[in-house]
Order: C-alpha cells, then structure tokens, then sequence
C-alpha cells in the first residue's frame, strides 16, 4: 500500500514524499495519522547522520542510515484492524510508536500515514482528553523514566541539567516524587514551563554545565543528578556535590565520546541509571500519569506545522531562529 511520509533522504535534507508499505497483515492495525510529535534530539541526531538505530552511534565505516523515514510516536484513528488483533474497535483514537515500511534503510518509521502497526505498538488513549497530549508519548516516557528510576526520599535534592522537553519531564516527575528539583537550562522561555514553588529552583546557566551555580545555590548534597544533555563534564563537575550512595541519570546521547573514568564515582559509590528506549510497562504508565494530571504535555508544544511543511519546522528547529521546543506535525 502507498503512504505519505517525512523521510530523511541524506544528512541535513527533509523530504515530504509518498512511500512503499507492506500490506497489512492479520495481526496488525492501519492508522490514519492526525498528529505526530517530532523528537527535536533524537531525530536531530539521525538527520545528522550521528546514528544509525537507536542509541548506536555512527561510526567510520558504519552502513549510512538514508534513506529514513523519521520519528516514533503519533496518534490517529483506526482505520482496519487485523482479524487477529483483540481490544480496538474501528474509529478509536490511538497512540502508535514506529510502523512498518519498504524501501528505507530502517524499516519502520514514524512520521507516515496511513500506518501499519503491529497491534503491540499501539496504546488506547482515555477518553475525554485532548489526543494531541499524548503524541509525544515516547518522549514522554523518557523523562518519566528519569524521575520514577533513581533511588530517591522525598525532600532530597535532584538536579536535572538540559531544559529541553525531556528536562522538562525529569523535574515533573521528580517533584511528584516530592524531591527539591533544581532545573538548570540556557532558555528563559523554556525555564519558565517549568511550574515551580518555594520548594523547587530554577537555574540559567551560565556554563555548558551550570555546576557553580549549583554550587553556591545549594546547602546540601545532590541525592541524583539528571543529565539530559549528553556532557561527561556534567558528571565530572557535578560529583563533588553528590551524596555518597547517590544516583546519577544518564539520558543524554554521547556519541562516541562516552569515555569516563569510574573509579572516582566508585569512591563516592555513585550509582548510574542508563535511561534510554521505551518499554511498555513505561509507556502506560506514563500514559496514565498524564490522564491523572502528573505530568502535563500540551505547555511544551510551541509550534505547529501542516505535515507537508515538515522541512520548514527542521529549518526552524536547527536554525533557532524562533525559541523552538515541541514541535507537532498537523496530519
């Protein structure tokens, strides 16, 4: 069957095209895609050619991962569903993570329409709120991943550095864990989303790391720190500061240079949370968290685009000309 689909055709270049997908098949569901939500970072970092699946970073003499259909995570309504798949009904609104295509170097993506998706890759969504809050559910995920994974009593110091959405997400879900989160970003307009009391701080800094600011905002110990950023010096600078026994998240992407030494963290006996991909226990239950209001989405969308323009809003994500964080393409 044919679809319509973003498609990352070389490093740097964003192509609105139609494309090949494998007809559906009795345990799957096609997907009439309304919204999907683009992954500022991660589909950044495949636009650049810095990976090729995943985590897994370029290296010389690695296959080039072009052409690619971008993205992993949107919602839509069902339009057929397989004769083996239970639990959906035609005309439901879903979330759906990546779906199945021909002809790319990877052979699922996300931005495209009509989808086929394997039944596991789709998620029922509750009633009576705005689909689009769940489009970036993926992404969602891995900020939630951040707050509920560390070790962590409530009234305990957590600092997130990086004030993209999945900082943004960290330090929600951490403050429902009730700890003090310290928020340290470069954006005023992105500082401001995150709704803080006395109990919480917000930090511009004024270093790839903020860690001196930190420093002298802070009278106790860093119970865990959040890296949101993908910097070594964040760890390096920030282990001074931690408690002895403390966590540190690593949910940033390091490329190929992800070298550190351990034993001084292993002095500290620092241990480390390795954050990355998506699980579907997480998934529903991030899902849930925001239906009950413990984490919201929709405050982090700043700009919308009809899909055909989906070049247009990698130009203004990359460019920067506009203070840019959720991005949503309008199907």
């Amino acid at each position: 069957m044919k679809a319509k689909a973003v498609v990352f055709t070389e490093p740097g270049k964003v192509v609105f095209q139609e494309v090949d997908c494998p007809e559906a098949g009795p345990g799957d569901v096609v997907i009439e895609v309304t919204h999907s939500w683009i992954s500022n970072g991660t589909e950044g970092s495949f636009l650049r050619g810095e990976r090729i699946e995943g985590d897994v970073a370029y290296r010389p003499g690695d296959p080039w991962p072009f052409p690619m259909v971008a993205g992993y995570q949107k919602v839509g309504r069902i339009t057929w569903i397989g004769s083996e798949v239970e639990g959906f009904s035609l005309g439901e609104t879903v979330f759906a993570v990546v779906s199945k295509i021909n002809g790319m170097f990877d052979r699922h993506g996300g931005h495209i329409s009509p989808s086929v998706c394997a039944a596991g890759q789709v998620y029922k969504l509750p009633a009576g709120i705005d689909p689009v809050a769940f489009s970036g559910l993926v992404l969602t995920q891995v900020g939630y991943n951040c707050g509920v994974r560390p070790r962590l009593e409530p009234g305990q110091t957590a600092v997130v550095v990086g004030d993209g959405m999945v900082g943004l997400w960290a330090a929600q879900a951490l403050v429902q864990r009730g700890a003090y989160v310290v928020l340290v970003g470069r954006h005023d307009d992105r500082l401001a989303r995150f709704k803080t009391t006395e109990r919480h701080l917000k930090i511009k800094s004024r270093s790839e790391t903020g860690a001196m600011q930190v420093r002298e905002a802070l009278e106790g110990p860093v119970e865990v720190l959040v890296d949101t950023v993908g910097s070594t010096a964040i760890l390096n600078e920030y282990l001074p500061m931690m408690r002895r026994g403390g966590t540190i998240v690593s949910a940033g992407f390091y490329g190929t240079e992800d070298q550190i030494p351990l034993q001084h963290f292993r002095n500290q006996e620092i241990g480390f949370d390795l954050v990355s991909g998506m699980t579907r226990e997480r998934l529903e239950a991030t899902r849930d968290w925001l239906a009950a209001g413990k984490m919201e989405t929709l405050s982090l969308i700043t700009h919308r685009f009809p899909v055909e323009k989906a070049a247009e809003a990698w130009d203004l994500i990359r460019s920067r000309k506009e203070n840019v964080l959720g991005v949503i393409l309008e199907w």
